[in-house]
Parts: structure tokens; sequence; C-alpha cells
């Protein structure tokens, strides 16, 4: 299972909009010591549909020699089931077997042909632990619990969990030993008082601090007050895209992370100051606590 509080991580790019490899790791070093569990590359965040694949091969690469490799998990990204499929296997080669995998955008299709995606994933790379990626918006498919139950009971030892930012799963799916994963800080503590196991989200890049508070308090039966900062600051980045507001949050200390590939852009000053103002007025900075 995967349990706690993980970050979809941020891509940061060069000028010239190539991956810059050596700080989109310590990036990602930076969120998990700052209190995530651990971190996706290449989810939606990673602005995985938009980073070629030669590139992405040249992150895991040089991610296998990371300290914390073991609180790492891919996503793959990709429409193409062939270069889903390499890139796992590549992945695999280099120690990592943790997998996001949303099912392919742009085409419409129904339950069958999902089970029948996942199973020829699975059947070219049977030793893989898959995370079910349930995001109907980016998609255009949103994960039945008819579909999952029917996945899990194929597939028990390599469908191990769902990321649902769809947020038709989290509240009412029931499986042993299996993770639920809400796409919100808005949704933790629901999420853990029914049951589920954490989060993978894009802002706890900026609030893995106090994500992680709330996360150790419900556990250890402790005050809660934090979950009110935390979803207020959720709710402010929630006003503009997710990954424009992010990078810009992160510009204002390194202007790195200004790079972005298009179509994706980073706020207007008109933008980014209601953003940081925002943040001003809740006494947000980058990964600090209520406690």
């Amino acid at each position: 299972m995967i349990n706690g509080i993980y970050a979809a991580t941020l891509s940061l790019l060069n000028d010239d909009l190539g991956l810059d490899i050596k700080n989109t790791i310590s990036h990602a070093e930076k969120v998990i010591d700052n209190g995530c569990h651990g971190v996706v590359f290449f989810g939606s965040t990673g602005q995985s549909q938009l980073i070629s694949l030669a590139e992405k091969i040249s992150l895991i690469n040089n991610l296998s020699s990371s300290t914390y490799k073991d609180k790492f998990i891919i996503g793959t990204g990709l429409n193409s089931l062939s270069d889903t499929i390499s890139l796992m296997k590549i992945s695999k080669s280099l120690g990592f077997n943790k997998f996001l995998i949303m099912p392919p955008a742009y085409y419409k299709y129904g339950d069958q042909e999902v089970l029948n995606f996942y199973s020829k994933i699975i059947k070219e790379v049977i030793d893989c632990k898959i995370i079910l990626y349930n995001f109907e918006k980016l998609s255009g498919y949103k994960f039945t619990e008819d579909l999952v139950y029917k996945l899990v009971e194929k597939f028990p030892n390599q469908i191990i969990g769902v990321k649902d930012s769809s947020y038709n799963l989290f509240e009412t799916l029931k499986i042993e030993n299996f993770s639920l994963l809400p796409g919100s800080e808005a949704k933790l503590l629901k999420g853990l008082q029914l049951g589920c196991s954490g989060i993978i989200t894009a802002t706890t890049n900026a609030t893995a601090s106090l994500a992680r508070e709330v996360y150790d308090n419900f556990l250890n039966k402790k005050d809660l007050k934090a979950d009110k900062k935390l979803c207020a600051v959720r709710g402010a980045f929630e006003k503009f895209n997710l990954i424009s507001g992010l990078h810009t949050f992160f510009g204002q200390k390194n202007n790195i992370y200004r790079n972005i590939l298009p179509p994706l852009r980073i706020l207007n000053n008109i933008e980014e100051n209601k953003l940081i103002n925002e943040l001003e007025i809740l006494n947000f900075k980058e990964n600090n606590t209520v406690s």
C-alpha cells in the first residue's frame, strides 16, 4: 500500500525549455525533506504530457542514484501504450516499480476498454505496482467503482491504489489493502476519517509540512486546527491553474520556476499579486506549520 502525504512534483525547465534534471530532482528531494512521504514524477503537475519520452528516460536514469529513490513513484504521462510499457520497463531496470498511470486522453471509451488497456500493460510488465489515476477533467474518462473492483480482482498484486482527482471513489470505495488517495488537501481529513490512505496533490509541493501536520495529528489523535489553514491555502491556489500558480509561487524566490512549457503559462502580474496577497493574509509561507 501507499500511505501518507505525496506531492505530484514539479518539473523544472532550463531557459531553452528543456528538462532541468538536476533541479527537478533537487526540488523533489526538498519536498520530501519538508514533510512528504514521497513524490510522483510526471503527473499532470509535472507537465507530463508536454515532456518528451527521451527527457523522462534521462531523468529516471538520474533518479536511481538519489538517496530517496524508495520514496519515488513514476508517472508515465503518455498516451502511447507502447511508450508507457517501454518507460515502465526502463524504470524497473533502474529499481522503480511503482507507477501512476492514467488512461489515454483525447479518445472516448468505456470501462471495458480501460480494463483492456491496463491488462495489456500488466501482461508486458507483470512485476509492477500501479496506482490508477482517476481524473476525468484531463483524460475524459472517469473510473467507476465496478471497474476498480474488477481490476483489483483480476490483478490483486499489481493494482494497488487509486489517485482520485474526480472525487467519485474515495468516499465509498472499500477494498482491503488498497490505497485510496484523493487529489486535494481539502479532502485529506475527510478521507482519513473514511479510511483513506493519504493524498497525492499538486499543492503539497508548497504545503508539505502543513499537510504532514494534519496527517500525523490525525493518526496520533492530536489537535487538527492546521486543517483549516491547509484547506484555505489549497483554496487560494485553486483560484488559478495549479501548475501556473505553483510555478509562480516558487518563482518568487527562484526564476528557474518561471520556465514553463506552452501552452501553459505562469500567472500574469495581476494574478500573481492576488495569489501572493491571499497567501500573506493566511500567513502562509512555503512549508510552514501551525503548531
